[in-house]
C-alpha cells in the first residue's frame, strides 16, 4: 500500500511542485491550504507523514502540529518555512517535528528526508 502524505502550503506552485515530486515516488498526496484543511483531513484519513508550511492562513502549522499533539496523533512532520531561524524556539517542544526544511528547498534533500521517515 502507497504510503499517504499530507502536502499543506498556501502557495499553490509549491503545493503542484510538492504533489508531483512525491507522486513520481510513489506516495498518495493529498493536499491542504491551510491549517484548517490540514486537520480537517487528518481526522478523516491516515496520514503516514506530514509536510507542512509554517505560515499559514487562518491557522499556523506550528499551532495544526500542537494540536495533533494534544489530540495524540503520531504523524511525523517536516515543517517548511522561510524564517528558519526564527522558527526553531516555536518548535523545540514539537516531537512530531522530525526536519525543518528551510525555503527555497531542495528537491533532492526533502525526498531523502520523506524517505527516510517513510521507510
Amino acid at each position: 500500500m502507497k504510503a499517504k502524505i499530507l502536502v499543506v502550503d498556501d502557495e499553490l506552485g509549491i503545493r503542484l511542485l510538492l504533489e508531483e515530486v512525491l507522486k513520481e515516488e510513489g506516495y498518495k498526496v493529498l493536499t491542504a491550504e491551510t491549517g484548517k484543511q490540514a486537520l480537517d483531513i487528518i481526522k478523516g484519513k491516515l496520514i503516514n507523514l506530514l509536510v507542512i508550511d509554517y505560515k499559514l492562513p487562518i491557522v499556523n502549522g506550528v499551532d495544526v502540529l500542537r494540536k495533533l499533539e494534544q489530540e495524540g496523533y503520531l504523524i511525523p512532520a517536516i515543517l517548511m518555512s522561510g524564517m528558519f531561524e526564527i522558527i526553531q524556539k516555536d518548535i523545540k517542544d514539537l516531537s512530531l517535528v522530525k526536519f525543518t526544511l528551510a525555503k527555497p528547498f531542495d528537491i533532492d534533500e526533502l525526498t531523502t528526508q520523506v524517505s527516510s521517515l517513510i521507510n
